[in-house]
């Protein structure tokens, strides 16, 4: 017979053995993050109709919080981040500040920044430009009165577009465009110019509705006015499609397939409620209360060649 103390041996190594498989099956269900999208405000300068990240607060992290958020990003996977916004470019600074941590204190393989490019000046490049591996610039339009129409600026987008072509080039800073595709824009033929112009990457979005955000009259934009069917955004999507750095995001792609954290470092749910701040609860528990389509992710192409070096991890990959 079992001695007393054998029995209690059994019982505590069962309890102990359930508690582990309840740990690991916990950490098979949560997701790497290993590319965060943070919008670090939602002020900007311009007035884009489609907006899906309005200006509702005016709220910016204290620098210092910040770089604790990143770091436990960091320390959950993450190998890029992208700076966004609103206009993270309001800020140049605090951005500039957080790209050099992002490299020379966490190692991120690739820091980018998607900006309206109207507020980059060549000061910035010459204190943050080697911390930066991308500059994505959002343009809708190679016609001018197109981009006031949609709200894309007051008529100067494309001369500022042009200028920091020429500064990517200058500090070997790899070039993106973004580019969403909508009612005023869908029947543009925009290929001449993305052939001189050359980026390494243009995303074409089909405007998205959120709802919260831009649905209705009741919110600071209203994209409903901008939208398209998918047959449009198809017609788009084949007039353009032949060029090398092409990659569409249809909404039914685009929707859950990015990380998206706020300015308080709570990750969006696309209309749903946000998760608790990642300073508050830690990335874990914040990633659970939100839905990522990490095969979406994946198969929009959001792993790829990421640094200006082109030196991506090869060991940079999630399990599925």
């Amino acid at each position: 017979m079992l001695s007393f103390l054998s029995v209690c041996g059994l019982i505590l190594l069962a309890l102990a053995t359930a508690a582990l498989q309840r740990w690991i099956q916990n950490r098979k269900s949560v997701p790497v993050p290993v590319s965060v999208n943070y919008h670090l405000t939602r002020k900007c300068n311009y007035e884009c109709g489609f907006c899906f990240h309005t200006a509702k607060t005016s709220y910016i992290l204290p620098l210092e919080n910040a770089k604790h958020g990143l770091a436990l990003l960091r320390k959950a996977g993450m190998q890029k981040l992208n700076f966004a916004g609103g206009e993270p470019m309001l800020y140049p600074g605090f951005v500039g500040e957080l790209a050099k941590y992002c490299k020379d204190g966490l190692g991120l393989e690739s820091v980018s920044i998607v900006t309206n490019g109207s507020l980059i000046k060549p000061k910035f490049f010459a204190s943050y430009g080697k911390y930066i591996d991308i500059i994505a610039v959002s343009c809708d339009s190679f016609n001018e009165e197109t981009n006031v129409q949609i709200g894309r600026g007051k008529g100067s987008h494309l001369e500022k577009l042009e200028e920091l072509r020429k500064m990517c080039r200058k500090e070997r800073v790899k070039f993106k465009l973004n580019t969403v595709v909508g009612k005023y824009n869908f029947q543009e033929d925009m290929n001449e110019t993305i052939t001189r112009l050359d980026p390494f990457r243009w995303k074409c979005f089909q405007v998205l509705v959120v709802a919260g955000e831009n649905d209705s009259d009741k919110t600071l934009r209203n994209a409903t006015r901008f939208t398209i069917t998918d047959k449009e955004y198809q017609q788009f999507c084949d007039k353009h499609s032949h060029n090398k750095c092409f990659v569409p995001e249809p909404n039914n792609i685009m929707k859950d397939s990015y990380l998206i954290l706020d300015e308080y470092m709570r990750f969006l749910d696309k209309g749903n409620n946000p998760s608790k701040s990642i300073l508050e609860v830690g990335v874990d528990s914040a990633l659970k209360a939100v839905f990522w389509d990490e095969k979406s992710f994946v198969e929009r192409g959001g792993i790829y060649d990421w640094t200006k070096e082109g030196n991506r991890n090869p060991e940079t990959n999630l399990d599925w």
